[in-house]
């Protein structure tokens, strides 16, 4: 089918999954439900391809988990993309992150976030001011690479990646 796609996407550790989770479900409870995917784990997406793909994906995955340690981060801010449909939570770039991209495809106009909202612009402003309130920075860590493909959503794999040797 042609709107259907498979995406790459990163996924957090436990604590870092449930702070996120978190900030979401305050936006729920005060009334935001918005157009993002939900029921899938918090991600940075990292790239989409052709469903086609599928097969040499799950295997590209499974070689990376053996390959790719895990990958700290840190949260400093949330963001509105330009034409305010879209509140995220961002971790700060780093070399890591970056090279983690660059095995799915190129960094041009790539920004790592996570979604909290996409809606309209009005009600994007509105959930902001709540997200402003319950945010804090804090650090986490990117273990795990997850395969979905999209609409309807199925998740295909997900493999966790190395520990980082201290």
């Amino acid at each position: 089918m042609a709107d259907k796609a498979i995406y790459i996407l990163a996924g957090y550790d436990s604590d870092t999954e449930q702070y996120l989770s978190s900030l979401q479900n305050a936006l729920y409870e005060a009334g935001f439900s918005g157009q993002q995917t939900k029921n899938i784990p918090q991600h940075i997406t990292l790239d989409s391809f052709s469903v086609e793909m599928e097969q040499k994906l799950i295997a590209r995955l499974q070689t990376l988990a053996e390959e790719v340690c895990e990958i700290p981060v840190t949260f400093h801010h949330i963001g509105i993309f330009s034409g305010s449909k879209v509140l995220f939570v961002a971790p700060d770039t780093n070399r890591e992150l970056l090279e983690l991209k660059e095995l799915f495809g190129p960094l041009e106009n790539w920004t790592p976030h996570t979604t909290m909202l996409i809606d309209e612009p009005e009600i994007i402003l509105q959930a902001a001011s709540i997200l402003l309130e319950r945010f804090s920075p804090f650090s986490g860590k990117v273990t795990a690479l997850h395969l979905y493909e999209f609409w309807p959503t199925r998740h295909i794999l997900s493999v966790d990646l190395k520990m980082a040797a201290n």
